[in-house]
């Protein structure tokens, strides 16, 4: 990468390595992360970034001992388009409690971190509250979104 780019590197890099998934057939796994940083001209943490944004959005995931491979599972919708839908799924109304941290990591195979970023985009987006000490509640219904 000649020079860096306003978006984020990591982004710029997850984007491309998006559109290739999508675009190829039959590919399971990437190449290393070794490979990668070669192929693309920067640093490991950079490469890592791009994999970690890939794997929030359930693209990729980690195979201890393999690497890196395309997640294959039935659900391609992202992380936060799943955890968003809980409140439909629940039947959650304004004022209920929303699931804690741990019961979506173990529904949806996250790590902790990938759940606690998209539940701070929820707050921020003015979906859920969180009262210390007592977790969190749903404060406003996602407005329906039409999938193709």
């Amino acid at each position: 990468m000649p020079e860096a780019s306003p978006r984020g590197t990591y982004l710029v890099i997850a984007g491309a390595l998006r559109t290739e998934i999508e675009a190829g057939e039959g590919i399971d796994s990437l190449p290393s992360e070794a490979d990668l940083m070669r192929s693309h001209g920067v640093g490991r943490n950079t490469i890592r970034r791009a994999l970690k944004v890939l794997e929030a959005d359930g693209v990729v995931e980690s195979a201890p001992g393999i690497g890196w491979r395309v997640a294959r599972g039935g659900d391609r919708r992202s992380l936060a388009e799943r955890m968003t839908d809980v409140i439909a799924e629940d039947s959650l109304s304004v004022g209920d409690k929303y699931p804690s941290e741990a019961k979506l990591c173990e529904r949806f195979s996250a790590s902790r971190t990938a759940v606690r970023r998209v539940l701070a985009q929820m707050e921020g987006n003015g979906l859920l509250a969180t009262v210390h000490g007592k977790g969190r509640t749903v404060r406003a219904l996602p407005t329906p979104t039409v999938r193709p």
